[in-house]
């Protein structure tokens, strides 16, 4: 995987990467945790499930329960995120100075979110970017969440880009993990975790606090 080789498609998670917002998350899911009487190690949390679908994580939790149980617990956890979140929206720094270089050199780019359909509407609606991203994959259309390719190799195929040649962008390691099966390279947004929570993926080719520190990436250097 030749990682200074220029991009010809972006793929970027949502939350905790094209916005900062899990700590929002963090808490709603706290606070689910305490209504139903369960364990909440805020430290690592995020760390073990972040791109991973809400049922998914409470199937954890419940394993007897119905898919409709599923659905009706993650949703009452994304209530509460979205009427926590909605007021303080906002990108990452060098998110939409990075997307308009992408638009300018004509790289597609797509959202590849575990995030359920009312929360993509919160963060790219209220921010105006849907229409600039050729697609949007998210488990609502069937897809199994990260660490599985399936999103991923689906948004490079909606593109009609070799996964070898698109960059994920993502702030969590079962999302770095996604991309390593999808033959994909990916950049680590710190926004989470320090670079020790990504050791040991060969495909990363960095890591940073937000986008503005990856301007000199040569991956990136559209041509």
């Amino acid at each position: 995987m030749t990682s200074n080789r220029p991009a010809r498609a972006l793929i970027f998670d949502m939350d905790g990467t094209i916005v900062d917002n899990m700590r929002f998350h963090d808490d709603a899911w706290e606070s689910w945790h305490v209504s139903n009487a369960l364990p909440f190690d805020r430290g690592t949390f995020a760390a073990r499930t972040a791109g991973m679908a809400g049922n998914e994580i409470i199937a954890s939790y419940f394993p007897q329960a119905t898919v409709a149980e599923l659905d009706a617990m993650s949703d009452a956890k994304e209530a509460l995120y979205r009427e926590a979140y909605l007021p303080h929206v906002a990108a990452t720094p060098g998110f939409l100075e990075l997307i308009a270089r992408a638009e300018a050199a004509g790289v597609p780019m797509a959202v590849g979110t575990a995030a359920p359909p009312a929360n993509i509407e919160v963060v790219l609606d209220t921010l105006g970017l849907r229409q600039r991203f050729a697609t949007i994959v998210s488990p609502s259309q069937g897809f199994r969440g990260k660490p599985h390719p399936d999103m991923f190799l689906a948004a490079a195929e909606r593109m009609k880009v070799d996964p070898a040649d698109c960059i994920v962008f993502e702030d969590a390691p079962l999302g770095v993990e996604a991309a390593r099966r999808a033959g994909m390279r990916a950049v680590a947004l710190l926004t989470m975790l320090g670079p020790e929570g990504f050791a040991g993926y060969d495909n990363l080719i960095a890591s940073a606090g937000d986008f503005t520190a990856l301007d000199g990436l040569p991956a990136l250097r559209f041509a």
